[in-house]
């Protein structure tokens, strides 16, 4: 298993790395397209899903909102100015943010009211909608920032959410597995500590200093980067439990089994859905 997925990061990271660099920002955005397409077809049995035809509709449906927020507003229009998100988008980001509130809340108080929304599919499938659509958008917001000036500049803004996102768990991994004691919500992620998550905040925040110090950040951006190196990582964790909570409600171990030794794209990108609508606010709203 260990085998698998280091053989599986080491292919899928290079290639990752080089879709946000190099790929025309069309092709990118088609290719998000595609991967939060198979976020939906894995999401399909979340809602209790058993027949094909009932997923690929969900997954077509998935696909009309996401072409219709891009015929609503173009990618290469998503940026009012540098500093400035189209309305239409902020609007759709926010609403991102009041359905991770209500996730947060709903993972607080699981199980005890999960009856409602487990018996309901089409509950579930807004949930569904309210993860994985904005995160097709955030991840254009912010590839395309600052886009005619410096093509490259979006693309090291995601790199940054990435470091914060993957350090972070990298840390609360090993954190975690030395000095994990206190569980951080066990009706949700029996696995998952208290120490872990404050280490793997930590390690992000050492990361970022890094790569800020790198870069020759003044103090004010160092100091605005880390609250919202903070933030992100704490988002992620709400992000992971979010899957981990629907997962569970299902009786599902994995999304899928698409990516070897990872389970299914679901499994590689649930901090993402979380993180991705909160880093693209934060840019737009305080910048760095």
């Amino acid at each position: 298993m260990l085998k698998q997925r280091i053989i599986t990061a080491l292919i899928l990271a290079p290639a990752a790395i080089s879709a946000i660099f190099y790929l025309p920002i069309i092709y990118f955005a088609a290719l998000l397209v595609v991967i939060i397409g198979i976020g939906a077809w894995e999401w399909g049995p979340l809602m209790g899903f058993d027949t094909k035809v009932r997923r690929i509709s969900f997954v077509a449906t998935t696909v009309v909102l996401i072409a219709s927020i891009w015929f609503l507003v173009s990618p290469e229009h998503l940026w009012v100015n540098t500093k400035q998100i189209h309305e239409y988008a902020l609007a759709l980001l926010w609403l991102a943010v009041a359905w991770w509130l209500l996730s947060a809340f709903l993972m607080c108080s699981y199980p005890n009211v999960s009856s409602f929304w487990s018996k309901h599919r089409s509950v579930r499938g807004v949930f569904g909608w309210l993860t994985l659509v904005p995160t097709w958008l955030a991840f254009m917001v912010i590839r395309t920032n600052d886009y005619q000036a410096d093509s490259y500049h979006g693309a090291q803004l995601l790199m940054f959410l990435f470091l914060m996102v993957w350090s972070a768990d990298i840390g609360a991994y090993f954190v975690g597995k030395a000095f994990g004691k206190n569980k951080l919500m066990p009706n949700v992620s029996p696995g998952k500590t208290f120490e872990g998550f404050l280490g793997g905040i930590v390690v992000a925040c050492l990361l970022v200093s890094v790569a800020a110090f790198q870069l020759n950040w003044n103090n004010e951006q160092v100091t605005t980067v880390l609250l919202v190196t903070v933030l992100i990582t704490t988002v992620s964790v709400l992000g992971d439990l979010n899957e981990s909570m629907f997962k569970r409600q299902a009786g599902v171990k994995d999304s899928g089994s698409i990516l070897p030794g990872h389970g299914g794209i679901l499994d590689r990108i649930d901090s993402l859905t979380a993180t991705a609508p909160v880093f693209a606010l934060c840019y737009a709203l305080f910048g760095w």
